[in-house]
């Protein structure tokens, strides 16, 4: 995963709901445009019992 952003689950998740909310449509928008692995990311959040929701655009 990319080095710049968290690395804590927890810090991750918000991080990444953030950035979905206010900046990108789509999960695979915001790896793309932050150079991310959707794979590492998903699964980084599986392990705190979160998936990712198309229709609000959050881990949930």
């Amino acid at each position: 995963m990319n080095e710049n952003i968290p690395q804590d689950p927890f810090l991750l998740l918000s991080y990444v709901n953030l950035k979905l909310r206010d900046y990108y449509p789509s999960l695979d928008e915001m790896c793309a445009a932050l150079n991310l692995d959707k794979a590492a990311v998903t699964k980084k959040l599986s392990g705190i019992d979160y998936a990712y929701d198309p229709d609000s655009n959050q881990f949930v």
